[in-house]
């Protein structure tokens, strides 16, 4: 007996079925945006982005709403929060999505490393009113680290490793989780005058120091996959990152710790009156912020970086270097697509049809 279009729609486990368009999304928001690396046209680049994925959900059969996404700007490029995604049919599967068309917009703009397109969704689940955390503030400080270190601190007891200890504490937690020695530590910080205490501590310490210029979603998961050198991440970067880095190390196993940070004291006395203050001193742990198991992760690379390969152009072809994951068994795909350039279209927005690259 087939299946009616109803009976599709109630799949007990529609992530399976829709995960590989997220992928597609994220595929043409790559590949479309690449045109760009290196022009200097940050916003163009990120309107590239954007044009594909808002035209490749224009496609996909569910009901999409931005819950982490850039704050309504005037004539900004961006996927803002509170914007539809999907085709909103009646009865279509729901998402919760977070997303950033390119964490690294002034990397791919300079034809720097370290930029890709990211999208995180979450289905309706029992018990989980929403899965993404929206946090209020503009930055939190993080401490990301992999699935050795989290299991490590779980059985000390998980006092042994908090955001706000001292680095020599962390260094120290992190090295004996690791069986390394703490000068053999490979700590990544974003470079920013905001970081030079930081810095200047993690030196002192002996460690190894990776820095990056921009895209801290890579370099925060990047603790939690094998041989990518990196040991833990460390330092203040957007909060929307923090969530987006939080489904990813679900689904690795990894953590992450995160704490609002204002940037000012007038920031800090806004988020005081919206009603925030009592939770200025609260540490978000990966659960916190990514909750539940009906999670979907997924990213392409647009220059390399420790998560993934960027695009590759030889003569008609292109090929994307993507990662699927899922909260829920833990499946983590790495996903290598070659695209035909003669054949090849993409979905855009601003034409509403199939545009050759």
């Amino acid at each position: 007996m087939s299946k009616s279009s109803s009976d599709l729609q109630n799949y007990y486990d529609f992530e399976r079925i829709v995960e590989i368009d997220f992928i597609r999304a994220t595929e043409a928001a790559a590949l479309n945006s690449y045109a760009w690396l290196g022009r200097g046209e940050k916003e163009k680049a990120d309107a590239a982005a954007c044009d594909a994925i808002r035209g490749m959900f224009d496609l996909i059969n569910v009901c999409g709403e931005v819950v982490i996404g850039e704050g309504i700007k005037d004539n900004a490029p961006g996927i803002f929060k509170g914007e539809h995604l999907g085709q909103w049919y009646p009865g279509a599967p729901k998402f919760d999505i977070a997303l950033d068309p390119i964490d690294g917009t002034t990397n791919i703009s300079k034809g720097l490393p370290n930029s890709i397109s990211v999208i995180a969704a979450a289905s309706p689940e029992p018990g989980v009113d929403f899965a993404l955390q929206d946090i209020p503030s503009f930055y939190m400080m993080k401490f990301a680290y992999g699935p050795a270190v989290k299991i490590h601190a779980q059985k000390m007891g998980i006092d042994c490793l908090k955001l706000n200890q001292s680095i020599d504490e962390s260094l120290a937690v992190i090295a004996r989780a690791l069986h390394k020695r703490i000068q053999d530590l490979t700590i990544c910080v974003m470079d920013r005058p905001r970081h030079a205490r930081l810095i200047q501590e993690i030196r002192s310490a002996g460690c190894s120091l990776r820095m990056i210029s921009e895209g801290d979603i890579t370099a925060a998961i990047a603790p939690s996959l094998p041989d990518s050198g990196i040991d833990a991440y460390i330092g203040v970067g957007g909060a929307p990152e923090a969530v987006l880095t939080a489904a990813a190390v679900k689904c690795l196993g990894g953590d992450i710790q995160a704490q609002m940070w204002p940037r000012d004291e007038a920031d800090r006395a806004q988020l005081i009156a919206a009603g925030y203050g009592d939770q200025l001193s609260k540490v978000y742990m990966a659960d916190d912020l990514a909750r539940g198991k009906n999670i979907i992760f997924c990213a392409t690379g647009i220059s390399d970086s420790p998560l993934l390969p960027g695009v590759k152009h030889y003569g008609n072809k292109a090929i994307t270097h993507s990662i699927l994951m899922r909260a829920k068994q833990k499946t983590v795909r790495y996903i290598t697509t070659h695209h035909n350039l003669a054949e090849k279209t993409i979905r855009l927005r601003s034409s509403k049809q199939e545009t050759h690259l």
